[in-house]
This record gives structure tokens, C-alpha cells and sequence, in this order.
């Protein structure tokens, strides 16, 4: 595992709590529905399947897009290039106003793990990048630009590494010798500045945690993430679902406080959480149930799932909250 647990692709490859999320969604004929991370495609070619109904995929990969144009039938999906936090916009620009079921896959894909010019995986050599879409700042340009305290915080925030500052200051001291520019040369400066302290029971090579901060900075994925939210709120019709995979905790953090606050699952005010200044009507309702983890049979055919996790809820007749009224906690 590279930089976090990858989507899956197609061709091999079993996209993680497949059958949770269509039992989340439940699609029927006629409906419409949003896949928020197209990928390889696999959640949409299942609820393709699953009913006569018409597909709107969302991914910021040109690639992607591309493998959503050869998918069968065509005239029943609808694919488009962008970011899935700007989804509202987007669909309400080529005339869709709702939707019956919205799906979020989140993380990096197999295929761009795969691919060493896109420069995601510390497996193969390749150019520092990262960006999901091309645009945008570079991993390399992070690495070689940010102060060694702005890389310590970056790197401990979104990679949760607790050995930060050591591997923020290799990294600046390698830099004043000459830029770093290629995945291999990073992983091996960071397993140097760990070394004994990067050895890891369970396998993991010391250098993911700091892949996956620096993937997750380049592409904005927690604000993606919270833009993405606020958006299925705007268009899911009442009675309508919402399924969320994610992977690791940053991830899973704002998707369990958003749907506990948009619920009414509040907990009881604190001066670190103080109560609302006015009631609101629950924009979302708990369905049964609301957290899924993948079972023993299909962590035995995909071991890349074993930190998978799925929360889902429906969306209730009350008025989107909007983002203004985003819990600052969920926002950050």
C-alpha cells in the first residue's frame, strides 16, 4: 500500500464494500444517481446493473474520464471532468437539479498507484507529482519549496506521522544539495531520517505516511471531501441516499461528524463544541445500517481492504444546511 489505500480497479479487481454501497443506495428504475469518484469505474457499472436507471460520474482524472467514455451504455451515463466538490455546480449547469443516490469512493486509485509518471507510489520511480488532475501545485513543488516547519505540520497533520520534524528536516537538508524530484529519492531520505524508529510490526514501509500527507495536500482532498458533502446535501431529493467509503481516519472523520450533525446526533454542548444558536431541521436521517466494515470473505480476496469503512444516511425533506452552517471542527 502506497500513500493510502487505493480505489480499485476494474479488471482483477473488486471495487471495496461494493454490495454495501448499493444496499446503501438501493437504485431503481428511473432513478438518478452520482458517482462523486468515477475511477475505474466499478460503483457505476453496478448500479448500472443493478436497475434501468442513468449514471452521472464525476472524476478530476482526464484518464478516468476517458475509461467512462468507452462504458457500456453509454446513454445511460453521463460523464464528466471535474472536482466532486464542485458537483452542484457542475450538474446543475448541464441542467440535473436531483438525485436519488450519491456515491463517494474515496482515496487514490489502483491505476494511479500503478502508473510511475503519475508519481503517487513510492514502488516505482518517478516523477514527484501527485496531482489527481494535473493542475495545481506538484508534490515536488511542496517538498521543495515549504519551510521545514510548514513540511513538519503538513506531514504530521495529513500523514498523522509522529516522527514529522526528523523527516521534515532530512528533507530540507537534502534539498540545499539539489531539489528532490523523484519518488524514489524522497522515500529513501525519509526511511534514512527514520531509521530504526520507521520499522513498522504490520509491514508498512516507512515512507507511506508522508506520501499520503503530501498526496492528500496536492489535491485538497479533505476540503474536497467537506465541499463534496455540502454539495450531495444540495441535490439529493428527499429520500434519497448518500454512501461514503473512506479509508483512514482523516478521511472518515468529517463524514461521521457531518452526518451526526446533519442527523441531529449532536453531542451535548461543550465550550469545545457549543450548542447552536438555533434549532435546525435534520437534513439527513439515519438508515440501519449507517457504518459498514468490509466481512472476513471479502477482506480474504482483497487484504487492501481491511481499513475500508462505509457510513451512508438518507436525506430527509429539510432544507440543506448549506455550508455556512458547517461545523467548524468538520470544516477544518
Amino acid at each position: 500500500m502506497s500513500g493510502g489505500a487505493p480505489r480499485h480497479a476494474t479488471g482483477g479487481h473488486e471495487p471495496v464494500l461494493l454490495g454495501a454501497v448499493l444496499a446503501a443506495l438501493a437504485p431503481r428504475d428511473g432513478g438518478i444517481y452520482i458517482d462523486g469518484t468515477f475511477g475505474a469505474g466499478g460503483y457505476s457499472r453496478a448500479i448500472l446493473a443493478a436497475a434501468d436507471c442513468t449514471v452521472w460520474a464525476i472524476d478530476r482524472d482526464p484518464a478516468a474520464i476517458r475509461r467512462a467514455a468507452a462504458l457500456a451504455p453509454t446513454d445511460r451515463l453521463v460523464a464528466i471532468e471535474g472536482r466532486f466538490g464542485d458537483m452542484e455546480r457542475l450538474l446543475r449547469a448541464r441542467g440535473l437539479e436531483a438525485a436519488d443516490g450519491v456515491a463517494f469512493d474515496l482515496g487514490v486509485s489502483s491505476m494511479q498507484l500503478d502508473q510511475a509518471e503519475r508519481g503517487f507510489s513510492f514502488r516505482f520511480d518517478g516523477p514527484l507529482d501527485m496531482r489527481m488532475g494535473g493542475d495545481g501545485p506538484s508534490a515536488a513543488d511542496l517538498v521543495n519549496t515549504l519551510s521545514e516547519s510548514e513540511l513538519a505540520d503538513l506531514i504530521h497533520r495529513y500523514g498523522e506521522e509522529r516522527h514529522a520534524r526528523p523527516i521534515a528536516r532530512a528533507i530540507v537538508r537534502e534539498r540545499a544539495a539539489a531539489p528532490i524530484h523523484r519518488t524514489l529519492a524522497l522515500a529513501e531520505i525519509v526511511r534514512r531520517a527514520l531509521g530504526p524508529r520507521g520499522r513498522s510490526a504490520d509491514g508498512i514501509d516507512p515512507a507511506t505516511r508522508t506520501f499520503q500527507a503530501l498526496r492528500i495536500a496536492v489535491n485538497d482532498e479533505i476540503g474536497e471531501l467537506v465541499r463534496g458533502l455540502v454539495a450531495s446535501e444540495a441535490l439529493l431529493k428527499a429520500g434519497g441516499r448518500l454512501a461514503v467509503v473512506s479509508f483512514h481516519s482523516l478521511e472518515d472523520r468529517p463524514v461521521k461528524q457531518f452526518l451526526r450533525e446533519r442527523s441531529g446526533r449532536l453531542p451535548a454542548p461543550s465550550r469545545h463544541h457549543p450548542a447552536a444558536p438555533a434549532a435546525r431541521a435534520p437534513s439527513f436521517r439515519r438508515i440501519d445500517p449507517d457504518l459498514v466494515r468490509p466481512e472476513a470473505a471479502e477482506l480474504a480476496r482483497n487484504p487492501r481492504a481491511r481499513s475500508a469503512r462505509m457510513r451512508a444516511a438518507e436525506r430527509s425533506d429539510a432544507p440543506a444546511w448549506g455550508m455556512a452552517d458547517l461545523d467548524a471542527e468538520v470544516a477544518s
